[in-house]
């Protein structure tokens, strides 16, 4: 993965979605808001968590939060285009997980690379708790096809 998040492309993100942008998406700028960008990202990493654990990640007793989000934009998207966003593991904790994501429209290389990180936490407590079994099976596969990934020994 390289070092400069403007020079990654899809081939650095093991897993690509493909979501359409909406036409409430643009604002009065003439491109997708800044929001959006998150909506996506929420979306595509939520909809990657509950096909790859396979399960339903709203019926589990730990939820995860995000805690911390960061954005760089590069270039603007607009309605009506296709975005293919990527999604790689940057790290991987006992109650925590930092993903590295990517948004692209017809280039390869992105329009914005932003950060998730996700805490779980017992949903009723709201206290952090370890990431559960089937979620935890899913980073770790998503783990090892990210590039310069290492999971903890």
């Amino acid at each position: 993965m390289s070092e400069d998040p403007q020079a990654l492309t899809r081939a650095d993100f093991p897993v690509l979605r493909t979501m359409p942008t909406r036409w409430s998406d643009d604002d009065t700028y003439g491109h997708v808001n800044n929001a959006v960008h998150y909506q996506l990202f929420d979306t595509a990493v939520n909809g990657w968590l509950i096909e790859a654990a396979g399960t339903d990640i709203r019926e589990l007793p730990a939820v995860g939060l995000v805690v911390e989000t960061s954005c760089r934009y590069y270039f603007e998207l607009r309605f009506p285009v296709l975005v293919t966003a990527g999604i790689a593991l940057e790290h991987i904790g006992r109650t925590s997980v930092i993903y590295r994501l990517g948004l692209f429209g017809a280039d390869d290389s992105p329009a914005a690379v932003g950060r998730f990180v996700h805490v779980y936490v017992n949903r009723e407590t709201r206290r952090p708790v370890a990431i559960p079994a089937d979620i935890s099976r899913a980073l770790e596969v998503l783990g090892q096809a990210s590039p310069r990934f290492e999971l903890p020994r």
